[in-house]
Parts: C-alpha cells; sequence; structure tokens
C-alpha cells in the first residue's frame, strides 16, 4: 500500500514532480514535469489545482525547461525573449486564477531587472530561478500566517461557550497550495487551538475536489470531519450551529468581490441567512486591484464531460482501473462554469498573510487597495 502524503509539489533544481490529483485519492502518483508543456498540460487538465499551487508549478516547469534548454541560449536578449515567451505560454493554460498572473509579472520583472545588470545569459537564467524558488519556499510560510490570523478572527467572534463547527467547500489544502492551505489552513489552526469540534466539507461537484481531496486530507490530519454533498449545506446550518463558512479564492477584486469554486455564492448567501461568519482565505497575490469588481473577472468555462461523465477508481484486482460512466442524458445542454463570484457584501472578512480584512461600519465592500497599500 501506497503511504499517503500531503506533498503536492516534490521540487529540487533541475526536477519536478507533482502528485496526480485526478487519480486521488484512491491512487498516489506522482508525474515528472519535464518543461513548459507539462506545466501547461498539467494545469489545465487539472492534475494540479489551487491558485497558488498553479502559479508555483508554473514557475518551477520554467525553471526545469531553463536547466536542460539554458546552455542553448546564444545571448541575454535571446534569453529575455524566451522566458516571456515561456511566461505568455504558461499564462493561458487557465484564465480565472490571478496568482498565475502576479508570479509571471514579478518574475518577469525580476528577470528583467537582471538582464539590466549583466550580459551572461547564466546569470539571468539563475535570477529566475533563485525567484521561483523562493516562491515554493515563501508560500507555505504565507499559508501558516493565513491560518493564523483566520483562526484567531473566527475565535474572536465566536461565541467561547459554543462547540465549534466550520464547513468549508473546493480544496484549500496543502494539495492546492505548496503546504498547508489557505482555507484550510484556517481549519487546521483552528484544530491546533483545541477549540474545533467538527469541520463539514462539501463534495464540490462536479470534479469533487471536497470529496476526494480535503476529505482525504482531513483524515491524514485527524480532524474530526463530516463530508456532505453541495445541495446539503443549507440544510446543515439550519440543524447544527456552524459558526463559519471559510473558502479559498482564485481571484479578489479591489472592492473584495471573490472569484472561487462554483458553488461558493450559495453557501455565502446561506451563512448569511443562518448568522455563519463567511470567512475568504487567500494570498495578497490573489488580490487583482486593477480590476473594480467581480463583474470584470473573466469565468473559464469548463468542458461539459466533466459534468454528464463521471471517472471512478474501481478495485479490478491485482490493480486499480479507472473507468467512466455517462450519467446525463445524451444531448443535453450543460453549462459548467468552473468559478462564480461571491459579491463583497456577502463576505465577513478576508484573512491574509498580512492580516485580516474587515469593511468599514456601513460598507458593504473591502478597500483592498488601502490594506495592500495601493500597490
Amino acid at each position: 500500500m501506497v503511504t499517503p502524503t500531503l506533498e503536492a509539489i516534490r521540487y529540487k533544481r533541475g526536477e519536478l514532480l507533482i502528485l496526480d490529483q485526478l487519480l486521488l485519492p484512491h491512487e498516489t502518483v506522482y508525474i515528472p514535469i519535464n518543461g513548459i508543456k507539462d506545466g501547461h498540460s498539467a494545469i489545465k487538465t487539472m492534475q494540479v489545482r489551487g491558485a497558488p499551487a498553479i502559479a508555483i508549478v508554473a514557475a518551477l516547469s520554467l525553471c526545469i525547461e531553463l536547466f536542460h534548454k539554458g546552455e542553448t541560449l546564444a545571448d541575454t536578449a535571446a534569453t529575455l525573449a524566451f522566458i516571456e515567451e515561456s511566461l505568455q505560454y504558461l499564462k493561458t493554460s487557465r484564465p480565472t486564477a490571478v496568482n498565475l498572473f502576479d508570479a509571471a509579472q514579478k518574475l518577469w520583472k525580476t528577470t528583467q531587472a537582471a538582464a539590466a545588470q549583466t550580459v551572461s545569459p547564466k546569470d539571468v537564467i539563475n535570477a529566475y530561478v533563485d525567484a521561483a524558488e523562493q516562491m515554493l519556499t515563501d508560500d507555505v510560510q504565507d499559508n501558516k500566517n493565513i491560518g493564523k490570523y483566520g483562526a484567531e478572527y473566527i475565535l474572536n467572534h465566536a461565541s467561547p461557550s459554543t462547540p465549534l463547527k466550520v464547513l468549508t467547500h473546493c480544496n484549500t489544502g496543502s494539495l492546492a497550495t505548496a503546504g498547508y492551505g489557505t482555507a484550510l489552513g484556517i481549519i487546521r489552526s483552528l484544530h491546533a487551538t483545541g477549540r474545533l469540534e467538527h469541520a463539514y466539507c462539501t463534495e464540490t461537484r462536479p470534479y469533487n475536489q471536497g470529496s476526494r481531496l480535503t476529505a482525504y486530507e482531513l483524515v491524514y490530519d485527524n480532524i474530526p470531519a463530516t463530508l456532505v454533498c453541495d445541495s446539503m449545506a443549507s440544510a446543515l446550518l439550519r440543524q447544527e450551529k456552524v459558526a463559519a463558512i471559510i473558502v479559498g479564492a482564485d481571484r479578489v477584486a479591489a472592492n473584495g468581490d471573490t472569484a472561487n469554486k462554483i458553488g461558493t455564492y450559495q453557501l455565502a448567501i446561506t451563512a448569511k441567512h443562518h448568522g455563519a461568519l463567511f470567512i475568504v482565505a487567500a494570498p495578497s497575490t490573489s488580490v487583482d486591484l486593477s480590476i473594480a469588481s467581480g463583474d470584470e473577472i473573466p469565468i473559464e468555462q469548463r468542458p461539459p464531460q466533466e459534468v454528464s461523465l463521471v471517472r471512478g477508481i474501481l478495485p479490478d484486482e491485482p490493480q486499480l482501473v479507472a473507468k467512466t460512466v455517462q450519467v446525463a442524458a445524451k444531448g443535453i445542454n450543460i453549462w459548467n462554469p468552473s468559478f462564480d463570484v461571491t459579491p463583497a457584501s456577502l463576505i465577513t472578512a478576508i484573512a491574509t498573510e498580512k492580516g485580516v480584512v474587515t469593511k468599514k461600519d456601513g460598507e458593504s465592500q473591502f478597500d483592498m487597495r488601502t490594506f495592500l497599500g495601493g500597490n
């Protein structure tokens, strides 16, 4: 039996392996990423997913490309052109998660700065690689800070005499980041305090990131947890005193409107109705100050087959075999947006690695620009 792992990204200079999340929780298989084409494919097909992990895998896939092909680049100008072209290509893998675009912009600026100071292609490549590797390290610490700040906020706003129960959606843990997680990081932090009585996770159709991945992480960490179907969330909040719904984010607009996995919007509505906190957990790299509101966030449309077909791993000795089953009536039209946008008015607070953002009294929106210093 393969030992379960929460290490979604394995990297050393010259080698990148990612955990194929399409096979979890039944199989633990690491696949090599040998360059930007592999990185692009793994992101687009959702072998790797989660906004922070997408950005890191994209950045590191170019490290691998440069490791193998860097010596073939004739000069600094050719190196710059290759890096810019590669980053542009990687940005086409998925359109909604802003972390990828933020990482690409920062890495490009670092590369340009290095090129301005040297005529050596090797030095330019090393500057890029060092910056990309630092992103991998920084993400884990940022996630731990998000967990700390988010847990403190919830504990300060929850009744000390009420058993603490929370609900989360999709997967926002170690499998979606470099480690620890964002929304799931908050749940891990709450569990560490001893105050968390129970966590609930949604199935998260149509890709089942909750039942396949979040449930996997909760069981792995021995956190008391229960899986529910997406359609059961409102009934759950009516029956159980859930203190908070905690979700991640793929992009946050300047006013706090948030794009996250489809189904998040309806959870925000039910949280408002039942008096539960609705907490968004996201690194500051998920905030896009270039857009004023969620109306400007591009929403990725996924293939209809993700809804009409169910791919399962069924026991079939001597090995596990993948089988696909048609569950929808043939000929039916299918709408399959990967994300929806939750308006800021339904969000209680946004937990970042820099602290928790709240709205001013009487305001329905967040001032993300001021919180982040106008950058």
